[in-house]
């Protein structure tokens, strides 16, 4: 890539079945997470006391290799099974990436729900299996039970990796106004993974979303020549028509926008306006969330965030994922107006 301003819509990304497996660590984002770095809220007990369980999971796994030799040898070996319910913005992904940090990347794959359920696509679902069960550890973020097909495929293969012996940690999210009304989203995650409810230990995290604490949402968008001019000749830089982009986005395989992202500095959208199709809405998701991963700043034209995504799309199915975009993307327009006035 040259200094030049390029276009995400020029990217043409391969993504070799080896990096399915490669890319399942911690993303960029939490590369320096740990249990001490972890900042609990003394409001909300259940944050430290999620951060003490976690730690005691992690030494229960790096204490000794003597339980995992026995389980390679074909003795049954019941690992920990740890779920983090909470809002969002609440610190679980800190967490689960604290864990798998803990217990060391050698020993652990690290993904997100939709990450796993590309890989079963690309290799098939017993070589997914054999491959994972090599780790002591396997995290998933964002467990989705919005889709039943990938919710069934997830379950069995838990099941399978945890009578294997594998590990298991995951997160999902309760809605912001659900917290302290209830475990909803652990209800219905035990309800979906059925024969393996039992074994997973349910770990409430209360607490406000820490990405909107100081954001003004409808204050983080930008003219689009102020965008053009902030992304002009920034090594890494790209700008798009936010049109455009989502186009070409409903013909890249979500599970490629990861190296779609491989190179980029910063990205610019212009004339971004609010969202009304659903699926165009949960690429844009996808999106947000690959560059949350790799803390790629974003410059906002047209609206911004105001009404990105409609009213009917945030109080739907899959309105836990749009408001955890909103969240993410908040974060990101920040730290690119950040930028961009640093660079003024």
């Amino acid at each position: 890539m040259t200094a030049a301003t390029t276009h995400l819509t020029q990217v043409r990304p391969h993504v070799p079945t080896q990096r399915l497996l490669a890319d399942l660590v911690p993303p960029r984002h939490f590369a320096g997470a740990s249990f001490a770095s972890y900042r609990s809220n003394p409001r909300y007990p259940s944050q430290q006391a999620a951060v003490d369980r976690l730690a005691e999971v992690a030494e229960t796994l790096t204490g000794g290799s003597s339980g995992w030799l026995r389980r390679l040898r074909g003795a049954p070996k019941k690992a920990p099974a740890v779920y983090l319910d909470g809002g969002f913005g609440v610190g679980k992904t800190h967490l689960l990436t604290s864990l798998a940090h803990a217990v060391g990347s050698e020993q652990a794959y690290y993904g997100t729900f939709v990450e796993y359920t590309n890989l079963v696509g690309a290799l098939g679902f017993a070589t997914t299996v054999e491959a994972l069960s090599t780790k002591k550890l396997v995290c998933i973020d964002e467990f989705e039970l919005d889709d039943p097909g990938d919710t069934v495929l997830m379950s069995r293969l838990l099941r399978e990796l945890a009578d294997r012996g594998v590990a298991l940690a995951a997160t999902s999210n309760t809605l912001p106004d659900s917290l302290g009304e209830g475990r909803f989203a652990a209800e219905d995650f035990l309800r979906e993974i059925q024969a393996l409810a039992a074994r997973f230990e349910i770990m409430r995290v209360d607490g406000e979303d820490y990405r909107q604490r100081a954001i003004v949402l409808d204050s983080l968008g930008m003219p689009d020549d102020a965008v053009v001019e902030a992304v002009a000749d920034r090594s890494g830089a790209m700008i798009d028509d936010f049109d455009e982009l989502l186009a070409y986005l409903s013909r890249v395989h979500p599970s490629k926008y990861g190296a779609l992202l491989d190179e980029v500095t910063l990205l610019g959208m212009t004339g971004v306006h609010p969202v009304i199709d659903q699926s165009t809405g949960l690429r844009l998701v996808v999106l947000i969330d690959r560059l949350y991963d790799r803390d790629v700043p974003v410059l906002l034209g047209g609206s911004g965030l105001t009404d990105l995504f409609s009213e009917q799309m945030l109080t739907g199915g899959y309105r836990k994922k749009y408001f955890r975009a909103l969240s993410r993307l908040g974060s990101l327009a920040q730290d690119g107006q950040t930028l961009a006035e640093t660079a003024a």
